[in-house]
């Protein structure tokens, strides 16, 4: 294929437009974050999502993800945690509440 068709995109390459994390959500650092949908599957919205150095908290939809590049902690509620990386798959569920610790800037597609 010599390009992009309306099923599929190369998602590395998408740009993210991103905007300062609330400042109540912010741990650490000066982290922003944004998303792009790119279109709906069996009712559910999926896109890509990115997240820039720095610590910051959140509470979780319901969603799949898939980590694209960089590095992050992911940590939660109950003390437990997870590395994520390339390759790093992840289901949250609704009313999560987390803490991202990004240390490489983060970019993931989600399904929610």
């Amino acid at each position: 294929m010599n390009g992009e068709s309306p099923n599929f995109t190369k998602a590395l390459s998408i740009e993210v437009p991103l905007d300062p994390i609330d400042a109540a959500q912010v741990v650490s650092g000066s982290p922003s974050a944004g998303a792009v949908g790119l279109g709906e599957f069996d009712s559910r919205e999926y896109g890509v999502w990115e997240h820039t150095v720095g610590v910051s908290t959140d509470v979780e939809v319901d969603e799949v993800f898939v980590v694209l590049k960089g590095s992050a902690i992911l940590s939660f509620e109950d003390g437990s945690s997870v590395e994520l990386r390339a390759g790093s798959v992840g289901r949250l569920r609704g009313g999560q509440r987390t803490t991202w610790d990004v240390r490489e800037v983060l970019r993931k597609i989600y399904l929610s």
